[in-house]
């Protein structure tokens, strides 16, 4: 069937946490799933903390994210993971 992009949002549990080391096992995770990441970026929120969004995209067969979202909150020194956007992919 169709493509679509998902947008995850990955909190650390602090500002001095490993952003890089978190986004491999991530992208690990994401890579199992079906999925592939296109888009790595990171969002300041305050005092220092900065969150990591994951941009990739999937086949919609696949379904539910809830999988997928437990294996990443698994990692160690993530806080919290929630997909922040779906999106259909045209063309």
């Amino acid at each position: 069937m169709a493509d679509v992009v998902i947008t995850l949002r990955i909190m650390p549990e602090s500002p001095e946490t490993d952003l890089k080391a978190i986004e491999e096992k991530a992208k690990e995770f994401i890579s199992e799933y079906g999925g592939e990441v296109g888009k790595v970026e990171i969002q300041p929120v305050a005092f220092g903390l900065k969150a990591l969004e994951l941009i990739f995209v999937s086949n919609e067969d696949i379904g539910s994210t809830d999988k997928l979202e437990q294996n990443i909150a698994s990692i160690e020194s993530v806080s919290s993971v929630e997909v922040t956007d779906v999106r259909r992919a045209i063309g």
